[in-house]
Parts: structure tokens; C-alpha cells; sequence
């Protein structure tokens, strides 16, 4: 592991790059892709998470691999960007968007808009989705959000849906498509109260409740599933799509037995500013107490950043110190005591997710065969 991280290390040296960036290891970005076309069910099409994935090129990388066109979309900003640069692409939002901000992008009457599905949780939404689709004159894709578990929100009941569902099939703007149920929760449940098996089971039983209500023509999308979870399902679920998008870059969050075999393929690299013996502010026997007890190291080194969603992973034994807090700015990281870290070497940190954090720094530096072979733009933020 140490050969590998130095390996990337001489390579940001080489392309120039001596600030925080973002590390994409393009040959372990293939490899999950791969892993997860020889493990998703045949029968399931596959919806690319944007707001996991938020780059262009990352997501037409793995569009074009695995031949998908569907997206799972959650902030207006990137669902534009997605539209425009994907003629095809179908877009699900995987949350509700509150009428307002939707009523702002329809109001344009841009025809990409028309590949969205919008996402109704309440009735109360369904609501003002109608009252907007009058206002506006414009056809309506929806999809329901049902709770299969999560309990996040959606509706929680078949008998409910069914009772929207009538509303909708009385409206002439108004279609619904399918549903959406997302059982994240599933790989976290204890034995003690079942275990992820049974939690899987119990929300695909309660899938299955909320697909019999859905006429014929309204079950275009049939969705669930999440990165963790997604290669999990096959038919007896009775979904035709699952959504997939952390797990191609397996931030650490995503470590779950769903996703045995993928390889973590995102980092920050960061250079180290500062080497020191460590110290405690104050008083000096109280830092050399607590390092007796082992309470704070004797070692340590300030990064250039910080206090990102991300934990260290190089050098080993390296680990965030709580005593002096994080720091945006140049924030303290110990380290083992034979450590033979230098000023201007390299630190490196796995982020526990993918979304946001893969935007946090402008461009993507993507690492293959040894080199940085390119920069990759992100999706803007707000």
C-alpha cells in the first residue's frame, strides 16, 4: 500500500500538482465497473447516481461502459447540466423538489426538461404539482417515492398510493410512471433485530405491496436499490431499474458486503506543510502526561486543507487528532513515532463519501498506469 501511494505521489509531482486535489484511479474506477456489469441481475437496467458521480466525463465513462442512459438526479443545478450534455438521458429525481424551484425550470419550456421524472412524497405535493402543471400548461412525468423501510418519507402505505394514483389518472397533464423505493437502511440492521437479510427481504416484500397497486402503462420506472444494495436484487424483487454511484469510486462509508471485491478508487492528496514534535498548547507536563497515557501522540504534521469528509490512509498509522480540533486551513494529523514523513511529501485521505466531496476542488486529477493523464472538470456546486 505504501508503493502505491508514493507511486501517486511521484505522478502529482510530475504533473505539477503541489495543492489539495482530488485523485481518481481511473484502472480501479474500470475494474468496479466491470465487477459491477458481471454482478448486476440481467433483468435490471441500471440508474447512474449524478450527484455521486458529479463529473461530466466520470459519468460518460461509466454511461458509455455499461451502456446506460437513465440518471438519478437531486439538485437542479448538475439535473441541467446531465440534460444538456446526455441528449438521451432519462432523468429520475431521487428526492422531491419543492414546486417552486420546479415551477422555475419549467417556466423556460426548454424540451430537455421534458426527460425528467419529478418525485411526489405526499399527496400534498401531488397537489401543488397539479395546481403547477395548470398554471404552466405543460405534461408532467411523476414518480411516487414509497417507503419500503427507510422511513425517510414517501408514501408509507399501498392503500395511499392507490388513492394518488387515482387522483393522477383524473388529471389530463399528469403521468406517472412508476415508483421509487430506497432501502439504504437494509446492510446496517443488526442480528439482533434480524440482520441485513431479513431487512433486504422485508423491503422488497413491501416493494412488491406498492408495485401491485401500478396499473400496466405505469410501470415504466420500477426503481430501488442504492450502491450498497443494488447488486443485491434480481427479479423476485419485481424492480426493472437499480440506482448505482458511490460505489464506482468506494468512498469509505460504502465498505459493505453488497460491494466485496471493489477497490477504493478516489483519494485527496495533499502536501504536508509542517513535521513537529507534538505539543500541546498550555502548560508542558500536561502534553507529556497524556502522551504517557497515550492519549496524544508524540509525533505529528500539518497538512496544506483540511476538515474534509475523508479519513487518512498515508502514511500508515497516520489519524486525525480530536485534542487540537480540525482546521480548514492547515489542520494537525498525528502520526506514528517512527514516521519518516517530510515537509512537502504527500498525505493522503479516503473520503467517506463521494458526493460533494469529489467537487471540492475544481478538477479531478485522474491517475492511470503510474501517471495523471488528465483533468477532469467537476459539476458545479450551487
Amino acid at each position: 500500500m505504501d508503493a502505491y501511494f508514493q507511486t501517486i505521489a511521484s505522478a502529482l509531482r510530475a504533473a505539477g500538482l503541489f495543492k489539495p486535489c482530488l485523485v481518481l484511479d481511473r484502472d480501479r474506477l474500470d475494474a468496479n465497473i466491470a465487477l459491477t456489469r458481471n454482478r448486476l441481475a440481467p433483468e435490471l437496467a441500471l440508474r447512474l447516481v449524478d450527484k455521486s458521480l458529479a463529473c461530466l466525463p466520470l459519468l460518460s465513462r461509466v454511461a458509455d461502459a455499461l451502456g446506460s442512459s437513465r440518471f438519478m438526479t437531486f439538485h437542479l443545478p448538475i439535473s441541467e447540466a446531465v440534460l444538456k450534455a446526455f441528449p438521451n438521458a432519462d432523468l429520475l429525481f431521487g428526492k422531491p423538489m419543492p414546486v417552486e424551484a420546479a415551477r422555475q425550470v419549467l417556466a423556460r419550456k426548454d424540451d430537455d426538461w421534458k426527460r425528467a421524472c419529478w418525485l411526489i412524497d405526499t399527496q400534498a405535493r401531488l397537489e401543488q404539482y397539479m395546481v403547477m402543471a395548470e398554471t404552466l400548461g405543460c405534461d408532467l412525468r411523476i414518480a411516487f417515492e414509497v417507503d419500503i423501510g427507510l422511513h425517510r418519507g414517501g408514501f408509507a402505505q399501498p392503500a395511499a398510493l392507490a388513492q394518488a394514483l387515482q387522483r393522477v389518472r383524473q388529471h389530463p397533464l399528469l403521468r406517472c410512471e412508476g415508483i421509487m423505493g430506497y432501502e439504504a437502511h437494509a446492510p446496517h440492521i443488526p442480528n439482533l433485530f434480524g440482520g441485513p437479510e431479513k431487512a433486504l427481504a422485508q423491503s422488497v416484500a413491501a416493494f412488491q405491496a406498492f408495485v401491485a397497486c401500478l396499473a400496466p402503462g405505469e410501470r415504466r420506472i420500477l426503481n430501488t436499490g442504492g450502491s450498497k444494495t443494488a447488486l443485491l436484487h434480481g427479479a423476485r424483487t419485481q424492480a426493472n431499474e437499480v440506482s448505482i454511484g458511490s460505489a464506482f469510486v468506494l468512498p469509505s462509508d460504502f465498505d459493505t458486503a453488497g460491494l466485496a471485491g471493489f477497490r477504493p478508487a478516489a483519494f485527496i492528496a495533499t502536501p504536508v506543510l509542517k513535521v513537529v514534535d507534538a505539543q500541546l498548547p498550555g502548560p508542558a507536563f500536561i502534553g507529556r502526561a497524556l502522551q504517557a497515557l497515550g492519549r496524544f501522540p508524540k509525533r505529528g504534521c500539518y497538512i496544506y486543507g483540511g476538515k474534509w469528509m475523508a479519513k487518512p490512509v498515508f502514511p500508515a498509522g497516520a489519524r486525525e487528532e480530536a485534542t487540537l480540533g480540525q482546521s480548514s486551513n492547515q489542520q494537525f494529523m498525528a502520526l506514528s513515532d517512527n514516521t519518516t514523513l517530510r515537509p512537502d511529501d504527500f498525505f493522503f485521505l479516503r473520503p467517506t463519501q463521494s458526493e460533494f466531496v469529489l467537487q471540492q476542488f475544481g478538477t479531478i486529477a485522474v491517475f492511470s498506469q503510474g501517471h495523471v493523464v488528465e483533468q477532469w472538470p467537476v459539476l458545479p456546486v450551487g
